[in-house]
């Protein structure tokens, strides 16, 4: 019955005929063995077989092996097999290809899926209608994404976001605050904020400050200036507009600061040169137990090297840095050299410089510069420039006409 299982004698190689030999040496080994083990005892063991290499047989040369590597499916792939297929699309696999689309950055495909969409006869429903809008808004084409926009019966809080966040993202902040002014104020209140972060932007980028102001009048009624997301974009929006004010009474009104909340207030200050509150403020975040980021040491060290007390809170904020882990970032390091060269503390800011080592940049470069002609180290200033030459960077020529005046040369 089982015959087939039975290997044919003939079939064995010499090796193996000499092995399975009775009258052979291995054969006799192979009986002891069998012997001084119980069947239970003996053990099965996987045989040492390699493969060898292809280029390493002798009289094989040049052999090379071919890999075959599958490529990802494309969203005219997809289309073209449900047409093949004769099978329609439903609404929520063109909402995953325009997804796709979107995420790629590929609006050639996406118009493919939406020329794909009207040919199909599909109605848009809102969500599909929000995605083919996103996408062209994502990938830079404002006019088709005005198209859609425009046909579109229904328009959600969603769609005027996309819209006119579009708009700002590619610098077109006039059209964006034109389609603001025509949004219907119901819709701005289910926007969650983002119409107004996006607005908020627009109105700095055209130097819009009133608008931008009744953009908050808009948000302090329903009471959303108390949310954090909102009030972190008040507080950067009145204090690039140097509106110091505006910036703390949003600040106050908030109620769980964060530390974008905080840097946003520091960096504010440190912008109107207003180094004392700046001390205050990060003093107060310390307090509070907010965690500080390497924009908020950046801000508060820079702060440090305009506050006339020998370097005393710049050595602090520095040994907070440290205890951080942030002191080798490139910010932190430039606004250390730069604090202290300015409270003349140059060997400090001379050890910082060297800590940077090859990422030093011109930030790096002209700050390590300005403290030794500050303090008239003209001789250390000049050895400097001829390192940064050797770096291939170009002093600055107001740096060799000032380095000419102190050393008499005028």
């Amino acid at each position: 019955m089982f015959k087939w299982l039975v290997p044919c004698p003939t079939a064995l190689t010499p090796h193996l005929m000499a092995l399975a030999s009775p009258g052979s040496t291995p054969w006799r080994q192979s009986q002891a063995s069998t012997q001084a083990v119980t069947p239970t005892e003996s053990t099965l063991r996987r045989p040492n077989l390699r493969i060898p290499d292809p280029s390493k047989i002798k009289g094989r040369k040049n052999i090379t092996t071919t890999t075959t590597t599958i490529t990802p499916s494309t969203t005219t792939d997809v289309l073209c097999l449900m047409d093949s297929l004769k099978l329609p699309v439903p609404e929520d696999i063109y909402a995953y290809l325009l997804k796709e689309c979107t995420d790629s950055r590929e609006p050639i495909r996406g118009s493919e899926v939406h020329a794909h969409i009207n040919r199909s006869g599909l109605k848009f429903g809102l969500p599909l209608a929000n995605r083919l809008l996103l996408m062209y808004a994502a990938c830079g084409r404002l006019n088709a994404a005005r198209k859609v926009f425009n046909e579109m019966p229904i328009r959600s809080s969603i769609s005027w976001v996309t819209m006119i966040a579009g708009y700002v993202h590619n610098d077109e902040p006039r059209k964006a605050l034109k389609l603001f002014v025509k949004m219907p104020q119901s819709t701005s209140l289910d926007s969650t904020g983002l119409v107004v972060v996006s607005v908020l932007k627009a109105c700095f980028q055209t130097g819009d400050f009133g608008l931008g102001k009744q953009v908050h009048g808009l948000v302090l009624k329903p009471g959303f200036a108390k949310d954090l997301f909102l009030g972190s974009s008040l507080v950067d929006f009145y204090t690039k507009f140097g509106c110091l004010e505006g910036a703390r009474f949003v600040f106050e009104q908030v109620c769980r600061r964060n530390t974008v909340l905080w840097t946003a207030m520091i960096a504010g200050y440190c912008r109107e040169g207003r180094f004392d509150e700046v001390a205050e403020l990060f003093k107060e975040m310390g307090r509070e137990g907010v965690k500080k980021n390497h924009f908020t040491m950046s801000s508060a060290l820079r702060a440090c090297g305009r506050i006339e007390d020998d370097g005393l809170l710049g050595r602090q904020v520095h040994a907070n840095a440290i205890k951080l882990g942030i002191e080798m970032d490139l910010y932190v390091q430039s606004s250390l050299i730069d604090m202290y060269g300015r409270c003349g503390l140059l060997h400090d800011a001379r050890r910082a410089f060297e800590m940077v080592g090859n990422q030093r940049n011109e930030v790096c470069w002209n700050a390590m510069l300005t403290g030794y002609l500050q303090k008239g180290f003209y001789g250390e200033g000049i050895k400097l420039m001829y390192e940064m030459k050797a770096a291939g960077l170009q002093p600055q020529d107001s740096w060799l006409k000032k380095v000419r005046l102190g050393c008499g040369d005028g």
